[in-house]
């Protein structure tokens, strides 16, 4: 071994596979939670994170009063 390859990182393919699995479980993970908020919104009636920030407005207000 040449002393410019000890100064080079050793990467095997296994750890490039488990950050790409690492990365492909977080996307999957994202898209679990978007798709989660997609139909909360859903639910509840509401298209557009201004109409949640008003309704917890309301809601807020409405409790504050009694």
């Amino acid at each position: 071994m040449t002393k410019s390859d000890a100064q080079k990182p050793a990467f095997d393919d296994e750890s490039d596979d488990e950050d790409l699995d690492e990365e492909e479980y977080d996307d999957m993970e994202l898209l679990e939670r978007l798709e989660t908020v997609r139909e909360d919104m859903e639910d509840l009636g509401v298209t557009t994170l201004a109409e949640v920030i008003q309704r917890i407005q309301e809601l807020h207000h409405k409790l504050d009063k009694r």
